[in-house]
């Protein structure tokens, strides 16, 4: 399983995204390649990706950049609850 954290730069906040999704996955006894991307890079980086971690500030954004896709758009709302990323992953690929 691929998933991708996207965040509008690329830099700092999708590295967290991306760590405590690794995180919550290992909570959850799961496992799936978790990439960090940026906002213009999302459609190639989400080319293959099951899942695509986000904030809900950013999402619409996503999806437009995405165009039509089969990966789910899942929208957290804060980056540094392991808890909240784990529930919402659960709930999308569980």
């Amino acid at each position: 399983m691929r998933i991708v954290a996207v965040c509008g730069l690329g830099v700092g906040t999708s590295a967290i995204l991306k760590a405590n999704a690794e995180r919550a996955l290992d909570r959850l006894g799961l496992s799936a390649d978790v990439t960090a991307s940026d906002l213009a890079g999302v459609a190639d980086a989400a080319a293959d990706a099951q899942v695509v971690l986000t904030s809900t500030e950013l999402a619409e954004r996503v999806r437009a950049a995405l165009g039509r896709t089969w990966s789910e758009i899942v929208e957290v709302e804060n980056y540094f609850d392991v808890e909240e990323i784990g529930r919402k992953l659960e709930a999308s690929i569980g």
